[in-house]
């Protein structure tokens, strides 16, 4: 089970106390085995209390450097002597379960999210056009269609699922009739700006030149995302929602086509741009990005697909009350059209809530699974 924010902060502590108390953190951590690449990017100072701050965060960008810093940690001197180090030892042995689990689960099949809180119901093709997106450095925008409420919204939440796993962040901006290009490039400043120094001025004519100022900030936040430790996924949700005359049309050009280029130069360091509810009879993106586009279209559930979520569900985790014997088949079915017919019923008790169809089956999905797990 991954670390929570107060082990962390444990962690911090320790590092601070017993691994970076001294005069020069570069050459400590190198002899404790840090690559010599990854302490050359630390920005360490002179405070020990910054440095185990520097190192921690960067650390925690995945798995594997996690385990690693607790490694060091757990073989610290001044820490084995001390009761603290039987917890630093439970911290290492539950990340060392979380690399395994991580190795050995297709994060793109993920049906539960969240630490089994969240659910998200079938979107197969979905699942394997992410899966073509993440690893095809050729692809720079992701496009995701289909009716209102059929789950398009929904889309990031699997997208920050599989961040955690392949190593970068979504920064998602929801847009509405009323919003600017100059309010969306603001919000996507304040996810890529280095939190110790803020966000610089975008620009001196506060983007009154309208056309030349938007293209000079959509590069300054492209190439601030590029230049960040994290990678970037840049976000753009319910993008029907816009007025045919809004200039946010002309920024979504314009930085597809920044990020397009950008990823000649840079790479997979370049950010990833995706747009959700962008049909096909939306303006259309500059046709240099004809090659880099990938495509999904949202639907609704409905019972087939919840059959199959279930199905997935109960395979993957067999019911508490069986033990250790291998739960048959039948017994499978019959959890499986239980639950499908009783989530079916909640979904469909109030459809003049107001409440959004897809929402309210995953909701009682959520319910339904709650329930199983207390058999």
């Amino acid at each position: 089970m991954p670390l929570a924010e107060t082990e962390w902060d444990l962690v911090t502590m320790w590092v601070r106390e017993y691994l970076l108390d001294t005069t020069d953190p570069h050459s400590e951590l190198v002899q404790y085995g840090f690559p010599a690449e990854f302490v050359a990017a630390l920005r360490l100072t002179a405070v020990s209390a910054e440095n185990a701050r520097e190192l921690v965060q960067a650390s925690r960008k995945d798995i594997g450097r996690q385990l690693r810093l607790i490694d060091v940690v757990t073989a610290l001197d001044r820490l084995s002597v001390l009761p603290e180090v039987s917890k630093a030892l439970e911290f290492q042995e539950r990340l060392r379960e979380d690399r395994r689990i991580h190795a050995s689960e297709d994060n793109f099949r993920t049906c539960v999210l969240k630490n089994g809180t969240e659910v998200f119901i079938d979107r197969q093709k979905l699942r394997e056009t992410l899966r073509q997106f993440v690893g095809d450095p050729e692809k720079s925008v992701l496009l995701v269609d289909g009716d209102p409420d059929s789950g398009r919204s929904y889309t990031f939440n699997l997208i920050r699922h599989i961040g955690q796993h392949h190593g970068f962040r979504p920064a998602r901006v929801t847009l509405s009739p009323t919003s600017t290009a100059d309010k969306v490039i603001r919000r996507f400043a304040e996810f890529v700006a280095d939190p110790r120094t803020g966000v610089a001025p975008l620009n001196p004519t506060e983007l009154n030149d309208l056309l030349p100022s938007i293209d000079d900030a959509v590069h300054w936040v492209v190439g601030r995302a590029t230049a960040a430790e994290d990678r970037f996924w840049l976000v753009l949700d319910e993008c029907d929602k816009l007025e045919p005359s809004s200039d946010v049309w002309d920024f979504i050009g314009q930085l597809a086509l920044a990020i397009y280029e950008r990823a000649a130069v840079s790479g997979d360091q370049a950010p990833r741009l995706v747009l959700l509810g962008y049909g096909p009879s939306m303006r259309q993106l500059p046709y240099d990005l004809r090659g880099s586009l990938c495509r999904d279209t949202a639907r609704i559930a409905e019972r087939d697909d919840l059959r199959k979520f279930f199905d997935q569900y109960f395979h993957e985790s067999p019911p508490g009350f069986l033990g250790d014997a291998e739960p048959c088949e039948s017994t499978i079915a019959g959890l499986v059209d239980v639950a499908v017919e009783e989530v079916l019923r909640a979904a469909e008790a109030d459809l003049n809530s107001g409440e959004s169809y897809m929402r309210k089956l995953c909701t009682a999905a959520e319910g339904a699974i709650r329930v199983y797990r207390t058999l």
